[in-house]
């Protein structure tokens, strides 16, 4: 097990989504896109709000990779770990989907709650960080909000 960390932490708090990779029993994997998740103790919970494909391959095969980016930092971090499927009605729902409910509203209703333990986390980093070390993080944060056409709230 891995412990997640502050700085693995703030970068979930920082992500509007998560990507959920998961197994098929066909052997090929299957990307999904999660926008109710956070770290609480030393996991993440993810809700399952429509999700029926990644419902099945947790069943069949529980390894997952979890991924999260800040698109604005362009960093975020690769998350390798054990997934366990709290089925709604379940006691584990019971006990883990309260802040989920709380981000989803009332117009997404959480089925499942994924609870990811950490095996392995890796950082995911743009490859400016590498090609241009020297750029000061307000510059590299200034550059992606005009590549992308927002300004900052």
């Amino acid at each position: 097990m891995t412990d997640l960390t502050a700085e693995v932490r703030a970068s979930i708090e920082a992500s509007v989504l998560c990507w959920l990779a998961t197994m098929g029993e066909d052997g090929f994997p299957n990307v999904s896109p999660k926008e109710m998740f956070l770290a609480q103790g030393n996991s993440i919970l993810i809700g399952n709000i429509a999700s029926p494909r990644t419902r099945a391959n947790i069943l069949a095969t529980p390894q997952v990779c979890v991924s999260f980016v800040d698109v604005f930092a362009q960093k975020g971090f690769k998350v390798k770990g054990v997934a366990t499927l709290h089925v709604g009605g379940s006691d584990g729902f019971a006990r883990l989907s309260p802040s989920l409910i709380d981000m989803a509203g009332p117009n997404f209703p959480l089925r499942d709650v994924i609870e990811v333990v950490p095996t392995h986390i890796a950082p995911i980093i743009a490859p400016s960080y590498t090609l241009v070390p020297d750029r000061p993080d307000d510059e590299r944060r200034a550059m992606t909000y005009a590549a992308y056409g927002v300004r900052p709230a």
